[in-house]
């Protein structure tokens, strides 16, 4: 009559261990799901990012508007120029707000695209050539005679 009591503590026991397994379970699953979601949240900020460095251009195919230059005059102003058909304006960007400073015909030899940028860089140049360019005048490897290179 001894084993009984023993037995039964036992297998109340094991409900209750099994009972609190299907409840552990269930938190396991809900913790992988969280963990997927913040991953692919993290995944979607990282590119965006990498977008925004990169400077992945947001102007449609066939888009009129063309920003031809620009340069900064103040901490937050700027002056910029902007080619819509064939026509230039000058605009005076700051504060908050956008100011038309001027407006002239657009330059006959004006590219059509926007120029390809940078010290050295061709329109043609792939990717791969343009970073070549860009490592050697960052590192200052204008040539191989050490001109450039800090050496006298």
């Amino acid at each position: 009559m001894s084993d009984t009591p023993a037995r039964d503590a036992a297998g109340g026991g094991l409900e209750a261990v099994t009972t609190g397994g299907d409840a552990l379970i269930g938190m396991a699953t809900l913790g992988k799901t969280a963990a997927a979601l913040a991953l692919v949240v993290l995944i979607i900020l990282a590119a965006s990012a990498v977008l925004k460095r990169v400077g992945v251009s947001r102007q449609r195919h066939g888009g009129r508007l063309q920003v031809v230059g620009a340069t900064a005059v103040g901490q937050r102003e700027r002056v910029v120029i902007v080619q819509v058909e064939q026509t230039w304006l000058v605009l005076g960007v700051g504060g908050g707000q956008v100011s038309k400073l001027h407006e002239l015909p657009a330059p006959a030899d004006a590219p059509a695209e926007p120029a390809a940028g940078g010290i050295g860089f061709e329109a043609g140049d792939s990717f791969a050539t343009r970073f070549a360019k860009a490592l050697k005048h960052n590192a200052g490897l204008k040539d191989r005679s050490g001109v450039g290179r800090g050496r006298s």
